[in-house]
């Protein structure tokens, strides 16, 4: 990074000390859009305070002395001739202990803390920190006085929750000799050493500020090779997503993209989750307020809000900062990133966003392209989904950080072909198709198998400690997604000539296929033992359902009827194998014997009646 930029991102951790602000006039408002004039030296994205209520803003378009300023805010009120003051920085969010556990709105407000001081309604112009300024955290330092540092060193760390440890980091920009590092109890603006570098004396606090629009900076980034376990059988199977991939869950209303977004965020094997709600309904964030801080994390056994963080911006909170919120929520994710964790980060939905940019683009009569979205609609989210990866962190002691990206797409009736759906399949690795039909059939996940796709599904047999069982695994789950492929053709024939006309073989492969939408694809996830299966316990469901279609197959060469195969009583424990214990797998490993043996009962009926 050049020095200017270094230069620019320590004035910014300064808290703006060396930014000049100017003063504009208002001469347009329209809905979330403030024109302004006489904003002399102002720069785009820098953040403004609009009006008499000094409203949170940001500067989208320039034009000589004019801005065009997007605000964060309801600008009822706010009219012609009032002040507007460019604080001379760009948006951004306060990185420090303190994140987690957090719920914050669009723009890093704690919702908490407006709700103590104001009530239940956030008034105007509210300017609550992100990170409290009273609370003391326990640092305890990892370098020695006098070390040379640079940009990404761990200077110590802070334990912020039970589950995560904070490692604070050195800034970028920032490269020299440490002093005055000491163990201690601090608030995030307590100064806790000082670097001595070419330009100067930096003095360091457990916080620091990070542009939202720009991307944090790495050493380099990695293959995504490595799969991420969610616990969600459909999708570790057949469509899994990579540690540092992306995913998209596009659906119409009722199909599930929020119970599968808030079962990743409860389930998948990440070190922190950061779920951001962007226009969604009030309720559905409620739901994950109140359901969260009761949940027991299943690699811990502690609560799960000690590794989360939400950014919750609802449908009724103002258009424009739902851009911003996705914005806030990965950079907090990166940060988390740099200090070598694996993050998640739940994006609900990226559709609500992108009606932001419309309005916004609209009020600034900007050309429309397809559908009303702004010609750059592409480009904004590519940006996005390109911010996630596997990366080798900057600093000092080597380590890997990960950044994986869900975003749910809610394109209206469920028509793939909107804009923010096509704008989003070229970018992501991942494609979950949510179906209204199998919503309807009560099956959830309502993820099609037909239409789904993954590209990291070469990696998982890689998954597993024992490789030659990752690589059975991967041979299996081929062969279940060709038995259902072979389903979705049979059932066009036994329409229309009837079940009794395709032969016993294929009427074995519809029995199979069945199985295993309805005994290994559906997944209930408010069962307290369905919500969650290992990937152990999935290679010995889809083993046992898989068993019992060979040794079907078998018997019917044999002359044994289909209809005594599927009364067998083994059906009923393989199709109840879902419930069983997740740490007592060899049980359904045991089922495959009582296959094996209500089987052989078959035949030796049959040699004795034609005997």
């Amino acid at each position: 990074m050049d020095s200017a930029v270094g230069r620019s991102f320590i004035n910014l951790n300064k808290g703006f000390a060396m930014a000049e602000t100017k003063n504009g006039r208002i001469i347009k408002v329209a809905g979330p859009v403030v024109v302004a004039e006489g904003m002399i030296g102002a720069r785009m994205y820098d953040v403004v305070r609009v009006g008499k209520e000094n409203l949170i803003g940001e500067i989208v378009e320039l034009n000589g002395d004019r801005a065009s300023i997007q605000v964060y805010e309801d600008t009822v009120g706010i009219g012609p001739g009032e002040d507007v003051v460019n604080t001379g920085a760009p948006l951004s969010v306060e990185l420090g202990p303190g994140l987690i556990s957090s719920i914050y709105d669009g723009i890093q407000r704690p919702l908490d803390q407006l709700v103590a001081a104001q009530g239940n309604t956030i008034h105007r112009g509210s300017a609550i920190p992100g990170l409290q300024r009273k609370t003391k955290w326990h640092f305890v330092p990892s370098v020695q006085n006098g070390s040379r540092v640079k940009p990404g060193d761990i200077l110590g760390t802070v334990q912020e929750s039970t589950l995560v440890k904070h490692r604070i980091m050195v800034p970028v920009g920032v490269e020299g000799t440490i002093d005055g590092l000491r163990e201690s109890d601090y608030t995030v603006t307590d100064p806790i050493a000082a670097i001595n570098g070419t330009s100067g004396k930096t003095e360091l606090t457990l916080m620091q500020k990070w542009p939202v629009r720009r991307p944090r900076p790495n050493q380099s980034r990695m293959n995504p090779n490595q799969v991420l376990v969610t616990g969600q059988r459909v999708i570790d199977a057949f469509f899994p997503i990579a540690r540092g991939g992306t995913a998209c869950v596009p659906g119409p209303f009722g199909t599930g993209k929020t119970v599968v977004q808030h079962q990743l965020a409860k389930w998948v094997d990440a070190d922190i989750v950061v779920y951001v709600g962007c226009g969604e309904r009030g309720n559905e964030m409620t739901d994950v307020l109140m359901e969260f801080p009761e949940l027991i994390d299943p690699h811990s056994g502690e609560p799960l809000m000690k590794r989360v963080v939400l950014i919750a911006n609802t449908s009724d909170m103002p258009v424009a900062a739902r851009e911003a919120s996705v914005y806030t929520g990965i950079t907090i994710a990166e940060y988390f990133r740099d200090m070598g964790y694996s993050v998640a980060l739940m994006a609900d939905s990226t559709s609500r966003w992108a009606e932001a940019m419309r309005e916004i683009s609209t009020r600034l009569e900007e050309m429309p392209a397809e559908e009303g979205y702004p010609a750059y609609l592409g480009a904004r989210i590519a940006s996005f989904y390109e911010r996630a990866g596997r990366v080798m962190c900057s600093g000092t002691p080597q380590r890997e950080g990960a950044l994986s990206v869900i975003g749910a797409v809610s394109p209206p009736g469920g028509d793939l072909s909107d804009s923010v759906v096509q704008a989003t399949l070229h970018v992501v690795k991942v494609f979950w198709s949510l179906q209204g039909r199998l919503a309807q059939q009560r099956h959830f996940p309502a993820i099609d198998w037909l239409t789904s796709y993954s590209f990291y599904k070469q990696y998982l047999a890689d998954a597993f400690k024992d490789k030659h069982a990752g690589k059975e695994f991967a041979e299996m789950m081929q062969q279940a997604m060709s038995l259902l492929e072979q389903e979705s053709q049979l059932v066009e024939i036994v329409r229309l000539v009837g079940a009794e006309s395709i032969s016993a073989q294929d009427r074995m492969t519809l029995e199979t296929a069945k199985s295993i939408r309805e005994d290994f694809l559906h997944q209930n996830a408010f069962h307290k033992v369905d919500t969650f299966t290992p990937l152990e316990k999935q290679y010995a469901m889809i083993r046992l359902i898989l068993h019992f279609h060979q040794q079907g197959l078998d018997a019917i060469d044999k002359g044994v009827d289909t209809a005594e195969l599927f009364k067998l009583s083994v059906r009923e424990d393989i199709a109840r194998a879902k419930y069983i214990e997740n740490d007592k797998v060899d049980q359904i490993t045991a089922i495959e014997a009582r296959v094996d043996e209500q089987i052989k009962g078959l035949l030796a009926v049959q040699d004795k009646s034609a005997a």
